[in-house]
């Protein structure tokens, strides 16, 4: 679309010789792709590339399904007048994608999954891996690029200078995770934003997509993501809460993932109010008529609500026949996809509905509907929002829709027009003086038709007065100063005043408090509560070496109290060996499990030892041996916990170790283990059925009987993949955390908590919530006890030497 531009596309004007994209086009459609091509320059295309020139930056973006991709890229005509003017070919990353993976990754996922689902029509999405994974390729291709370009950006700018990195829409919604992992690696400073065009759906909806839970971790990658409203915000906020089990500030609109901040910012976006006036003042007269005309522009898509609208004209006429031969409608409709078969039966469909009523309406002076499938030019169209009496922007579901917005700007005649907008569209939530419009009503919509044709010329330059001075002052070069003041940055000729209000822009540390909502009524007031948790990265921060990640003192003495609650069962789940478990924690009266469970002490003493396969039992031995001889080297070691060994590559420089991974996870797998992932590690376990999952169902059961589920309230956390087992094999049945750093993670759990520090304040919060409690009244005991003997009733009889009994109960 006009706004998602990637690269001006007119810098390069391309034949159709070898191109199947071309090829595929009918000759008109190429005659309206030429036209669109070289007049359209969207409105972000007009706000960001001069700032982008000015800052010396760098554009990186798709350059379109050319024949030669190494073919370079035409310096910009000194002549040229065009936004993109000055942007030099050394100053352009183009991202050159295969025109197989590209189309399962735009046309599949991003036009066949993520636009439908975002604009609320989950009915016409279609859910594959293939497409998913194309899309995961593609948007890691682009994070790629963006970090060469952060490299040559790096090496021109002043050591105080953080470099902005902003992204744009739905078809990079992952890229910005891998950005910021390859800059923290590298060690380079930059600032992350995004912009999603489009809609956000609420939660309903979002949770229909598999991959949900990547999507938001990838925004959440920015520092902060932008919206066209308040709505689309919220529903982002209540999804990341719902999905991901985020904490979150509503009033704010803060997430916090990872361990950072991310804000979430309603930021409408404006159109070129100044040049669109120019336009239109410039345009040449192009309707000869005395009759007033009702103006649709849009792109030929089901999302646009054509088909409603034409509807509702033809009610119209049915309803007010004194229009007849008064109004006629001018629908321009820009081709879409059209080798999708849906884009095709829409156009079918339209076609029909206006042939329809043009034959029913019809007379020997006038036709009801004038209907153009092409592009027009910006001039042209400038002259056609500024002679309409009426403009229809009644789309089903739009992020903003800027055709609104152009025909405000446009609308210099006297009396001046009317604008109809759909509540469905983000331009409805900005616009208020426009006349509303639900396209679903098709009665209600001919009647706010009518009321437009028949307004008041008073009322007319009033409502469209207003409009044009909110638009005026909220154009598009002030949507993108506000987008640089949110992220904090300032543009030249700025003042200080676009530093960020950090109250209103960092979330609080996590507090015992933001367990209550979730954790009180769970476990209520009389319940006991089983704790099992993780040791390294839960209890204990991580650190470059097993031996050297202690437990603090705050939390080992928490810990020791909750330990000597009544109510309170302990159990430490961890992938070190249990003796190494119970020398970091050195606690009495809990249990204790090692190796992912394969080893369990109970606090009397009894011990539980998953058995070894008896062909394994040398094996490891061996390839302890091998794994030092061949893999150990570049700061990588071998740990023996007995049962399982771990190859730690913390220490080993980035760039060298995939081909460490690869290496041991192939020695590991050849010696009959399995190959497990860690944090910087990896793992050989033995093939057993047997995990952290398993592990912790036979520790409930062993402590609380077969019906645990039903009397134990259960709190899990765990920051590990292996800690996924005890939470799927606990859903539903536990309160589950995961503590998770800022790479995307699929989790089971529940609630997400930043670092160790949140674990403790969980801790505290669950020893304040017990502590609290009140012990149980003389009646409520009584009433304790009188179950308890109906449980265990018994009844002996005693045969006496004289054949009497006696009955003891």
């Amino acid at each position: 679309s006009r706004e998602q531009s990637g690269i001006e596309c007119h810098r390069w004007n391309r034949s159709a010789t070898g191109s199947s994209f071309w090829n595929r086009m009918s000759p008109m459609e190429q005659i309206s792709y030429r036209t669109f091509m070289t007049f359209s320059a969207g409105g972000l295309v007009t706000a960001v590339a001069p700032v982008v020139v000015q800052s010396k930056g760098i554009w990186v973006g798709w350059p379109g399904n050319l024949d030669d991709v190494n073919e370079p890229i035409p310096e910009s005509n000194p002549n040229d007048k065009n936004p993109t003017a000055g942007l030099l070919s050394k100053k352009v990353v183009c991202v050159n994608v295969d025109p197989q993976l590209f189309d399962s990754y735009y046309n599949g996922c991003c036009n066949g999954t993520l636009w439908p689902l975002f604009h609320s029509m989950p009915d016409r999405a279609r859910f594959l891996a293939e497409d998913w994974k194309c899309y995961t390729l593609v948007n890691e291709k682009f994070a790629d690029l963006t970090m060469k370009a952060l490299h040559l950006v790096q090496k021109d700018k002043p050591a105080n200078v953080i470099p902005l990195i902003w992204i744009h829409d739905y078809h990079l919604l992952l890229m910005a995770n891998w950005v910021r992992q390859a800059a923290d690696d590298a060690g380079l400073r930059c600032k992350l934003g995004f912009f999603l065009h489009i809609p956000f759906p609420p939660w309903d909806i979002f949770r229909l997509f598999p991959w949900g839970d990547e999507i938001l971790q990838g925004m959440l990658g920015n520092d902060m993501v932008g919206f066209h409203i308040q709505d689309y915000c919220l529903n982002f906020v209540d999804c990341c809460q719902r999905c991901l089990g985020c904490r979150v500030d509503r009033k704010n609109l803060l997430v916090e993932h990872g361990g950072r901040t991310v804000q979430v910012r309603a930021l409408p976006i404006g159109v070129p109010y100044d040049r669109f006036v120019h336009l239109a003042e410039a345009a040449p007269k192009i309707m000869y008529t005395n009759q007033k005309v009702v103006l649709g522009v849009d792109r030929l898509d089901y999302t646009k609500g054509l088909v409603h609208r034409l509807k509702a004209f033809e009610r119209l006429f049915e309803k007010h026949p004194e229009h007849i031969e008064k109004v006629t409608m001018l629908q321009i409709s820009v081709p879409s996809r059209t080798d999708v078969k849906e884009y095709q039966d829409l156009k079918e469909e339209t076609d029909q509905l206006v042939g329809r009523i043009n034959g029913h309406f019809t007379t020997y002076n006038w036709s009801p509907i004038r209907y153009i499938y092409g592009c027009v030019s910006q001039d042209e169209l400038a002259g056609f929002y500024r002679d309409s009496s009426v403009a229809l922007v009644t789309p089903l579901r739009d992020g903003m829709n800027l055709v609104a917005k152009e025909f405000v700007a446009c609308q210099i005649n006297t009396p001046p027009g009317v604008l109809i907008v759909s509540p469905f569209a983000g331009a409805g939530e900005t616009m208020h003086e426009a006349l509303i419009c639900n396209p679903y009503e098709i009665d209600d919509a001919a009647e706010v038709l009518h009321r437009a044709l028949t307004m008041p010329e008073d009322e007319r330059t009033l409502r469209m007065n207003c409009l044009r001075r909110r638009e005026k002052a909220n154009d598009v070069d002030s949507w993108m100063r506000s987008f640089m003041k949110a992220m904090g940055s300032q543009i030249d000729g700025e003042d200080g005043s676009s530093k960020r209000d950090l109250n209103n822009s960092t979330m609080h540390p996590v507090t015992m408090d933001d367990f209550e909502d979730y954790l009180a009524p769970y476990i209520g007031e009389s319940s006991k509560v089983a704790l099992l948790l993780d040791y390294d990265g839960t209890l204990a921060p991580l650190a470059p070496h097993p031996d050297l990640a202690l437990l603090p003192v705050e939390t080992k003495n928490v810990l020791q109290r909750l330990s000597n609650m009544s109510d309170v069962y302990i159990a430490i789940i961890s992938g070190r060996n249990v003796n190494n478990v119970m020398k970091m924690i050195v606690l009495n009266g809990i249990t204790y499990a090692g190796n992912h469970g394969l080893e369990i002490i109970h606090p009397d003493g009894s011990k539980f030892v998953h058995p070894m396969p008896a062909e394994l039992e040398g094996e490891v031995h061996e390839l302890l041996k091998e794994l030092q001889d061949q893999v150990c080297k570049d700061g990588a070691w071998v740990e023996n916990k007995g049962a399982v060994l771990t190859f730690h590559y913390r220490e080993t420089p980035i760039h060298l170790r995939p081909e460490l991974v690869t290496e041991a996870s192939k020695l590991i797998t050849s010696h009959g283990f399995k190959v497990g992932a860690s944090h910087c590690a990896v793992e050989a376990r033995p093939p057993v059925p047997w995990n952290k999952g398993r592990a912790s169902i036979y520790i409930l059961r062993t402590a609380f009987g077969f019906d645990w589920s039903e009397r134990i309230r259960i709190i899990y956390a765990g920051d590990d993949v292996t800690d996924e087992d005890a939470m799927q094999a606990l859903k539903g049945m536990a309160a589950t955390f995961r503590v998770a750093s800022s790479t995307i993670i699929r989790t089971a759990a529940e609630r997400r908590l930043p670092n160790t520090d949140s674990v403790l304040a969980m801790l505290k919060w669950l020893e304040r919530h017990l502590s609290h409690r009140e012990p149980a009244g003389e009646d409520v005991r009584l009433d304790c006890l009188r179950k308890a003997r109906k449980s265990i009733h018994a009844v002996i009889i005693l045969k006496l030497p004289d054949k009497t009994s006696i009955m003891f109960s």
